[in-house]
């Protein structure tokens, strides 16, 4: 039987000062901090989780963020677009939203439906398009309620060195099903209902560097642990080289670079962001796994201190 992805489970950008990503993301975007911890390679630097109310899969923007690092370069061997969903009607708020931020915008249309492009602080490329598959985001945030909240990824756009490989990965290892093409771009689909959808630029480019404003890795999703060993398998199997499972506390994960470049990472969907706090009080504090706990002090006075704080309009 084919092994199939249920689609995107997070992905991982690096950015610049932490209170202007949060700024951004909570403030701007209205999306639930639902963690922050460190980065478990790298403790001196926090690792920021975005998402839906839940931290639900497929919800989940992760940030490294390098205060006064260098600039990135997006392009080939990484995720180029990070696409949203929102409810159907719901792109006019989000229109007069960016203009009440003063974020420039754009419109347009791709595989007849329309998006608006931006990028956020640090340069990332972002995208919203209105679907009505997946479920609302019950999170409120100052204006972003429920009926215009991202719902969730509503894909990628992945820039690769090697498009027709890195489409052969994604349709003969993760199991999407390729839908349509239209100009330079070839769209994938998975059989979620959210963060099903990636298009991949068949035609290459330049070459990504990686640094702030780029996008580290996209990883995708796997049911549970037992789900997880047999992808392990299933990757090898394929002739891809894949690390050992890793404990990132709120998922295990495995990593493999596919042809093009990309880091494609697996994670699990369990056990989930509310296992070391309860729903009710996610991302309110730092929460830290066991090796750091014992440099909590020394983490803290080292760390950029951050708040999630509304905005106001800078009309």
């Amino acid at each position: 039987m084919k092994k199939q992805t249920a689609g995107i489970h997070h992905i991982t950008a690096i950015v610049g000062h932490p209170q202007e990503n949060i700024d951004f993301y909570a403030g701007v975007l209205g999306l639930r901090l639902v963690k922050q911890t460190v980065n478990f390679d790298d403790p001196s630097t926090y690792h920021l989780y975005f998402g839906d109310k839940g931290g639900s899969p497929g919800t989940i923007i992760t940030f490294f963020p390098w205060a006064n690092a260098y600039q990135g370069r997006i392009g080939d061997g990484q995720v180029g677009v990070t696409t949203y969903v929102v409810p159907e009607g719901a792109l006019s708020f989000w229109v007069n939203r960016l203009a009440k931020f003063s974020i420039p915008f754009q419109k347009a249309e791709r595989f007849g439906e329309q998006v608006i492009q931006f990028d956020d602080p640090h340069g990332l490329h972002i995208e919203l398009v209105a679907r009505a598959e997946g479920e609302i985001n019950e999170w409120t945030f100052g204006e972003v309620t429920p009926e215009v909240a991202i719902k969730g990824f509503g894909g990628a756009t992945l820039y690769s060195s090697q498009p027709e490989e890195t489409a052969k990965v994604l349709t003969e290892v993760m199991g999407l099903e390729q839908v349509a093409t239209e100009g330079d771009y070839t769209r994938f689909k998975s059989n979620a209902a959210i963060g099903n959808t990636v298009d991949v630029k068949m035609v290459a480019g330049v070459h990504g560097q990686m640094g702030v404003g780029t996008v580290h890795h996209i990883a995708w999703r796997a049911q549970d642990d037992t789900d997880h060993i047999q992808w392990q398998q299933h990757v090898m199997a394929h002739g891809q080289h894949v690390t050992e499972v890793k404990d990132r506390n709120y998922f295990n994960a495995i990593y493999f670079r596919e042809p093009g470049g990309i880091l494609f990472e697996i994670a699990t969907d369990p056990p989930g962001f509310a296992h070391d706090e309860t729903a009710e009080t996610m991302g309110s504090q730092l929460m830290l796994p066991s090796q750091y706990e014992q440099h909590r002090e020394q983490l803290e006075g080292t760390l950029i201190p951050i708040e999630v704080r509304e905005l106001e309009s800078e009309e």
